[in-house]
């Protein structure tokens, strides 16, 4: 592997969220690298200055990073050899509209990052934004390796691919790790062992950015789907839950219902926690909170990121004054594929793709998520076979709403949006409160809209 310091642009340095779970990940893996952290709000990418420069002064590390908070977005893309793409545009009052507007119609939402209502008033904000940034990469790094982390993940990726079409792309997530971290634990309960990892969970992952499926899942060479079916029907109407009622107060735990009643009622695991591949189906699992809780799940909400921000801005300043900030377990796989990029041996990952036949059923150039074998200067992906008809029958619904809402940044017409807005599976709006709604939603964000007016 090359030992020359690699130059890395990190968009939306300023993150306590991704941000944190990153920069010990990256002191952990054999990389030379300067970071350059580049947020709207240099306050927060020069804390993350301090608290990544921290880590690598304090050693016993197996990377050496560091990390420079940069003014423009320029002079962290300038020469960068890999892009990391994790911002946000707006703030989170804005999100009271794109997350709760739509509960006075009788819609409930659990997330609205890949999906849902929120998920096309989210895409019209951060569309522009994407374009912007790929012309900068354009003419400031070519070649760099781009790796997507923004949301949601199919418009951002085609918009970023269309305006710079030889951007050498990949969308990451964390999406699937904690399906597998669920399987890990059936099979340390059923076999009566410890010590199993999510990577020793072998899978093959198929379906779309935010909505994928396991159609196979081993472990030491041994099919592991006749046990979740064992498990699916014993706890699929009480639950099987790690830590007793954490999905009340914490919307990324739950108690699997929603997993095994869809692998009962489709042949195939879902790989995304259950609040993201409810808010993909109609209101079956979300018609209100109150059957969200009946399923053992609950939504994000507006006070619960303003919590959790609040909770890590109180930590900054204890974490810039040298307190050790904590690793999460494998939180992504953002420094391994780097490695693996710089020839640093192979890695197989679920990234998000175009389409180019890795799922037979699904429309050629959609955003999908299969595995790919990761490596010197190559991100190939597995043909992962063919979705059910069922599956798939949902899955298309959301290809062509997405590429709607891409249509509508294409040809600056908001009109087009709401097509897509009004064919989401949760809307259960007639037409005209429908129009009422999308209005209400876009005049939330309308500071973010003038690209669509020029």
């Amino acid at each position: 592997m090359n030992s020359e310091r690699l130059n890395i642009a990190y968009i939306g340095g300023g993150s306590c969220n991704f941000g944190w779970k990153l920069i010990p990940e990256l002191a952990n893996t054999d990389l030379c690298a300067m970071v350059k952290l580049y947020d709207t709000d240099k306050t927060c990418a020069l804390a993350n200055e301090v608290i990544g420069n921290n880590i690598h002064d304090r050693g016993n590390t197996r990377g050496d990073i560091v990390y420079l908070a940069c003014d423009e977005a320029e002079e962290a893309l300038r020469d960068a050899d890999f892009v990391i793409l994790a911002f946000e545009p707006g703030t989170l009052d804005e999100q009271v509209s794109q997350l709760h507007l739509p509960e006075t119609y009788g819609i409930f939402q659990t997330g609205g990052e890949n999906s849902g209502l929120s998920s096309v008033i989210r895409a019209l904000k951060i569309m522009p934004l994407c374009a912007e940034y790929s012309h900068m990469i354009e003419h400031l790094c070519p070649n760099a390796w781009v790796i997507n982390l923004c949301t949601p993940m199919a418009e951002c990726m085609t918009v970023l691919h269309n305006e710079f079409t030889e951007m050498k792309l990949v969308g990451a997530s964390s999406d699937t790790f904690a399906a597998r971290e669920l399987i890990a634990s059936m099979v340390c309960e059923k076999k009566e062992i410890s010590g199993v990892r999510r990577r020793d969970i072998k899978t093959n992952v198929m379906g779309i950015s935010g909505f994928s499926w396991f159609d196979d899942i081993t472990y030491e060479g041994e099919s592991l789907m006749p046990m979740f079916r064992e498990y699916a029907e014993k706890y699929g109407d009480s639950g099987y839950e790690f830590r007793i009622n954490e999905y009340k107060s914490n919307p990324d735990a739950d108690g699997h219902r929603v997993k095994f009643d869809l692998f009962l009622r489709f042949g195939l695991i879902p790989a995304v926690i259950d609040r993201c591949a409810a808010e993909f189906c109609p209101p079956w699992y979300t018609k209100d909170t109150k059957e969200m809780a009946a399923w053992k799940f609950s939504p994000v909400t507006v006070n619960y990121r303003k919590k959790m921000l609040g909770d890590k801005t109180s930590k900054v300043k204890k974490y810039m004054n040298g307190d050790v900030l904590p690793k999460s377990a494998d939180a992504t796989e953002v420094p391994e594929m780097i490695r693996a990029l710089c020839g640093g041996g192979n890695l197989i990952s679920a990234v998000s793709l175009p389409n180019r036949g890795q799922v037979e059923n699904l429309p050629a150039g959609a955003i999908v998520e299969t595995n790919a074998l990761i490596s010197r200067d190559s991100v190939r992906a597995v043909c992962a076979g063919r979705l059910p008809d069922s599956i798939a029958g949902l899955s298309v619904r959301h290809v062509y709403n997405r590429a709607a809402v891409v249509k509508a940044f294409e040809e600056r017409d908001l009109d087009i949006a709401f097509n897509a807005f009004l064919n989401d599976p949760l809307m259960t709006c007639g037409l005209t409160e429908a129009t009422e709604l999308y209005r209400e939603m876009l005049s939330g964000i309308r500071t973010h809209l003038l690209y669509y007016c020029e």
